[in-house]
């Protein structure tokens, strides 16, 4: 499905695959990004689906354009565990972005599920909302951020992890969404009350296997949920200070850890 929602805004849907884009900038332009976009966007899943075996395996060759693209982007968090999969998300939005800009769009933005790849022109500016605590940030043309991406235990997505949502900051959408999975997983302790199952148990097809993810948290301690968050804030400024991601924002419970770019108080719009 491609329409136009109520608002203008880009409304593309098709099997699991779920985004809301918008162009800013002179009419004819906006229009025929959107036509760009709503024929890219046509073939996504096939594409996806032709090389689903390997992109839900470590280390496997893949050769689609999103495919690499998933590929490349979580490659430099192994050894640990993560498929391409992980990225698909972020890379279905850069591709549709991609198509949406071009001569006379100002600013743009593909918004598939929370995971969000933004285009800017000099002088330009997004601000973007924390789903989790209302805050926002505003990502300018110059700076170094470009994707956006959520993960957590309460997602679309499973998580090994108990952060109820992690948001990343990142160069490209792909890499923020593998970041935020990675970090999600890391907001973790060992604790009697946390419920988890095999993946396979909950979708056969998963790639997590019979990896443990997260069903249930229950009212976590001041000190537990410090535990967690922490662990997961290490994780994060390790993947900052290795240039993989600009900045993250870690929420349990009630309570947030943030390191970077995502280093604001609640409802402050500074980037």
């Amino acid at each position: 499905m491609a329409a136009l929602l109520p608002d203008g805004r880009l409304h593309l849907q098709h099997g699991p695959i779920d985004i809301v884009a918008e162009s800013f900038g002179e009419a004819g332009a906006v229009r025929a990004g959107y036509i760009r976009a709503a024929a890219r966007f046509a073939t996504v899943l096939e594409e996806l689906v032709a090389e689903l075996p390997a992109l839900r395996s470590e280390g496997v060759a893949v050769e689609g354009r999103i495919a690499r693209r998933m590929a490349a982007a979580v490659a430099p968090f192994r050894p640990a565990f993560i498929t391409p999969m992980a990225a698909v998300a972020g890379a279905v939005a850069e591709e549709v972005l991609a198509a949406l800009t071009g001569p006379g769009i100002a600013r743009a933005y593909a918004n598939n599920g929370g995971d969000i790849a933004l285009w800017l022109a000099k002088g330009e500016r997004l601000t973007c909302a924390l789903a989790a605590d209302g805050g926002r940030a505003t990502i300018r043309h110059a700076d170094p951020v470009r994707g956006i991406a959520t993960s957590g235990w309460r997602g679309r997505s499973f998580s090994l992890g108990i952060a109820d949502a992690v948001t990343v900051l990142a160069q490209t959408a792909a890499m923020a969404d593998a970041a935020a999975t990675m970090v999600a997983n890391a907001v973790d302790l060992d604790h009697p009350g946390i419920r988890r199952r095999p993946a396979r148990e909950l979708q056969w097809d998963s790639d997590l296997g019979d990896r443990l993810v997260t069903v249930a948290v229950p009212p976590l301690s001041p000190e537990e949920r410090a535990q967690a968050l922490d662990a997961g804030l290490r994780a994060a400024e390790g993947f900052r200070a290795a240039g993989l991601i600009e900045g993250a924002a870690l929420f349990l419970q009630g309570e947030r850890r943030v390191t970077g770019a995502l280093a604001l108080e609640k409802g402050d719009a500074s980037g």
